[in-house]
């Protein structure tokens, strides 16, 4: 009786068009490869900085002008 481990499938990127093997655990998404994965997400944490930083500014305005506000 012969065991032989199963491997991990092979995947095209649609990105790059590269082969890559789709292992547990890989980050990104499981149609793009290791690399272009990390772009992505290099990218997307750019973004989502500045739709942060866009955010927080706008919840200290409401804040300042409620607790700020005269009352009439």
């Amino acid at each position: 009786m012969c065991k032989t481990a199963m491997a991990f499938p092979i995947k095209t990127c649609v990105i790059c068009k590269e082969e890559f093997e789709l292992k547990p655990g890989k980050p990104g998404f499981a149609n793009r490869c290791p690399a272009c994965s990390a772009e992505e997400a290099e990218t997307a944490s750019k973004a989502a900085h500045k739709t942060d930083s866009e955010q927080n500014a706008a919840r200290r305005a409401a804040i300042r002008d409620l607790l700020y506000r005269k009352d009439s």
